[in-house]
């Protein structure tokens, strides 16, 4: 909003307007805003949660220190919400497409995720809301954000146009508007439905080919497939980070340390200077998503603050499930999703933990009637308490892998 009111002074002439049209400036602002608002609105909201004994019910798990958190405020994750969406709209062109689109998951999410804390805290249900319409709701996300980047007309990226190559089937030139750049190499916007391969040289690769083998025709049918492989990561990534908030920082932490790494993606990729230096894929208006990324940012670190051991509120499903959708669906728009297992690496093992605790207790159980573990309890921070671990430490060497895994995956940009 104020960007759009200094675009108005900038015609104005008015002093000091200009600074607006800098992303940077902006970007900057954005970070200490949300910074601001998490540290002074998140001391006020966690009073209240007390006041009103919005405490969080926790299971005997037989675990190190789990007493002591019992009370503690829970239905945090207003406090990111509302330190990521008041300096986006205050920052950002929320008029562009990649802007609205992150600004619909992180509402669409958190409410679902508030409504299971709801459910937990006030109809003293430990269940919360059932698993089944969790899923629904990131389903419907999902088709969402799939449809949307898929028929968009405004969601392109930048192909060099070869005098005597047509574009393929399944390509379409939507812009007509062309830009040579200063060694004559000639540029289009194009719609299709691609994404980056991490570590080769010829780095990309277009979901149309993965049906292409059922003859001619079949890559109109690309969205089908595009919707379900969006719906896929955007559940599984939501999942993996609501399976990792549960020690006091963790997925608070990690989650900060991905957006840092998805922020330079953003970045990157939608300045056509620092695109062709690196000769990585140009998306036009990707600039602006970097706006949302340092309001993310600043959320998680500004949240850190009361969430770190021990923690004085907890983010909840109203936080957690948002935070793995927003994570999901950044990477998706930046066309980085085969990423995603690198610098998520966290939230997978975690997935992978419960997945393979509970298959292996199954297995076992029907072959030898008694169910066996691979780990002493999952998800697998659990299984180092179990072990002796402090949670302080446990948060910490997980934000230490998470700052490996992202360090790896930028490294990307270059290594091919």
């Amino acid at each position: 909003m104020l960007y759009y009111l200094f675009n108005y002074l900038k015609s104005l002439n008015f002093s000091g307007s200009g600074m607006f049209q800098f992303i940077t400036f902006r970007v900057t602002m954005a970070l200490l805003l949300s910074l601001a608002i998490s540290l002074l609105l998140g001391k006020r909201i966690v009073r209240y949660l007390q006041r009103k004994q919005i405490g969080e019910t926790i299971r005997d798990l037989g675990l190190a220190g789990e007493n002591s958190k019992k009370g503690t405020p829970t239905m945090g994750g207003l406090i990111i919400l509302s330190s990521i969406l008041i300096p986006t709209l205050l920052f950002a062109q929320i008029k562009t497409v990649y802007v609205w689109l992150m600004l619909l998951c992180t509402v669409w999410l958190g409410l679902i995720g508030f409504l299971d804390d709801y459910i937990k805290v006030f109809k003293k249900n430990k269940e919360g809301l059932a698993g089944k319409f969790k899923v629904l709701g990131q389903i419907g996300l999902g088709i969402i954000i799939g449809s949307t980047l898929y028929f968009n007309e405004n969601v392109v990226i930048s192909r060099e146009i070869i005098s005597g190559k047509k574009l393929a089937s399944y390509e379409r030139d939507v812009h007509h508007k062309e830009r040579v750049t200063k060694d004559g190499h000639r540029f289009a916007d194009v719609k299709t439905p691609i994404t980056t391969i991490p570590f080769v040289k010829n780095h990309e690769f277009n979901y149309a080919k993965l049906i292409s083998w059922m003859g001619e025709g079949a890559e109109k049918y690309t969205f089908i497939l595009y919707i379900l492989i969006v719906i896929v990561i955007i559940t599984a990534v939501s999942n993996g980070a609501n399976l990792t908030d549960g020690l006091d920082g963790l997925a608070t932490g990690v989650s900060a340390v991905i957006g840092v790494c998805l922020g330079i993606f953003a970045y990157v990729s939608g300045n056509i200077q620092f695109a062709e230096y690196l000769n990585i894929m140009y998306i036009p208006n990707l600039g602006e998503l970097s706006i949302f990324i340092a309001a993310f940012v600043g959320a998680c670190v500004g949240f850190l603050w009361y969430n770190a051991y021990p923690a004085q509120v907890f983010m909840g499903d109203t936080g957690s499930l948002a935070l793995g959708g927003i994570i999901a669906s950044i990477a998706i728009i930046v066309r980085k999703e085969l990423l995603i297992p690198i610098f998520c690496g966290v939230f997978l093992v975690e997935n992978l933990s419960v997945v393979l605790q509970v298959s292996y207790f199954k297995y076992t159980k029907k072959k030898y009637g008694e169910g066996r573990r691979i780990f002493r309890m999952s998800p697998l921070h659990h299984h180092y308490q179990k072990l002796g671990y402090h949670e302080s430490k446990i948060a910490t060497r997980f934000w230490i892998i998470t700052i490996i895994c992202a360090a790896v995956s930028i490294a990307t940009l270059k290594m091919r």
